[in-house]
């Protein structure tokens, strides 16, 4: 009887391994389709692309703009079907550095700094980025989404130093 104990222990601590590895895998995989679709999502957004938009964002979005604004899917897709197509040389492009997605289970954190570089300016101007994304069936959707703009060298203030 304790040999067949010891041999169940063995085969569940076996399984919990295999089992942790293989969830280990597939929020790898999850993160890299995770900034495939970042990259895809801001190579469309250079080109003002409605379809690209439509299926990044999730239907009850709530998405908060750099500007302070509040607003769900409704409104940013009617924003962005009535601006016109970017031309082939588009005059902002958008791209991200320093991202970090963090997966869990069935929902996402992916935090970015947008660049946005504009062609007839010597400045890009960069935005924190952080999207809360949900899995429903195989396909990742934002359903949150915060941006802020960072300040130009120029315009950040300095704090004065504090005494200790």
């Amino acid at each position: 009887m304790i040999e067949f104990i010891r041999a169940a222990l063995l085969l569940i601590g076996v399984a919990l391994i295999s089992g942790s590895v293989s969830a280990g895998s597939v929020a790898s995989a999850d993160k890299l389709i995770l900034e495939k679709r970042l990259h895809q999502f801001l190579a469309g957004a250079t080109r003002n692309d409605a379809e690209v938009h439509d299926a990044y964002w999730a239907p009850e979005l709530i998405y908060t703009s750099s500007s302070g604004t509040r607003f769900g899917k409704a409104e940013l897709m009617k924003s962005v079907r009535e601006a016109p197509p970017a031309p082939d040389t588009a005059p902002v492009s958008y791209s991200a550095v320093d991202v970090d997605i963090r997966v869990y289970g069935e929902s996402a954190v992916v935090a970015f700094v947008l660049v946005a570089d504009a062609i007839n300016s010597e400045v890009d101007q960069r935005y924190l980025n952080t999207g809360t994304f949900l899995k429903r069936d195989q396909q990742w959707q934002a359903v949150a989404w915060q941006a802020t703009k960072v300040p130009a060298p120029d315009d950040q203030k300095t704090e004065p130093e504090s005494e200790n």
